[in-house]
């Protein structure tokens, strides 16, 4: 196996300024100190952090969402989502409020399936993601800016789905995949 060269990685902050504030984004410009001395810019987003879950049912569907993402101009099929309400709020409390106001859907069980950035290379986001089982239901909660439809999809085909390219959206792909390991016996 061929060795490669090591080198320092990190990054210093030399200064942070905040130029946009918002309900979802905050916007931060830093001058950085890299490791051969010289200094660059990073224009970043800090996130409140985020949960998302797939909900399997007894005959192994998953409770899967449509909903139009207005930054790419698509209706995209997603697992039930949000974010969180603060940093230190709970996250197994969070994707319990989001699943059964998205969804109507109340776990009786929850796995932790890990976490990952979307996008570390400008957001500081972390999704944490969970597998939820012995489903009931109830009723939806929408927010009053927020459309969605609900349908059941063999977990099977979504895993097929996310492997061919089909599945545009990245907490999705994630989370479908690490769900069927896990129910393989493979996961975490």
């Amino acid at each position: 196996m061929k060795e490669f060269a090591k080198t320092e990685l990190t990054e210093k902050t030399v200064s942070s300024r905040s130029v946009f504030r918002g309900h979802l984004l905050d916007i931060y410009d830093d001058e950085v100190l890299l490791p051969n001395g010289q200094t660059s810019k990073r224009e970043y987003n800090r996130h409140v952090g985020a949960v998302c879950v797939v909900p399997i049912t007894a005959e192994g569907n998953v409770i899967m969402e449509r909903q139009y993402r207005y930054p790419v101009g698509e209706v995209l099929l997603e697992i039930p989502a949000g974010k969180l309400n603060a940093r230190e709020e709970d996250r197994e409390e969070a994707i319990r409020r989001e699943l059964c106001e998205e969804t109507g859907v109340v776990a009786g069980t929850l796995v932790d399936l890990g976490w990952f950035y979307p996008a570390a290379a400008y957001s500081d986001e972390k999704i944490t993601m969970y597998l939820a089982k012995d489903l009931s239901y109830g009723e939806r909660a929408l927010d009053e800016d927020e459309f969605l439809n609900v349908e059941e999809i063999p977990l099977s085909e979504l895993v097929r789905a996310a492997l061919s390219g089909e599945l545009h959206d990245a907490k999705t792909q994630m989370a479908i995949l690490r769900a069927y390991l896990f129910e393989k016996g493979e996961g975490r």
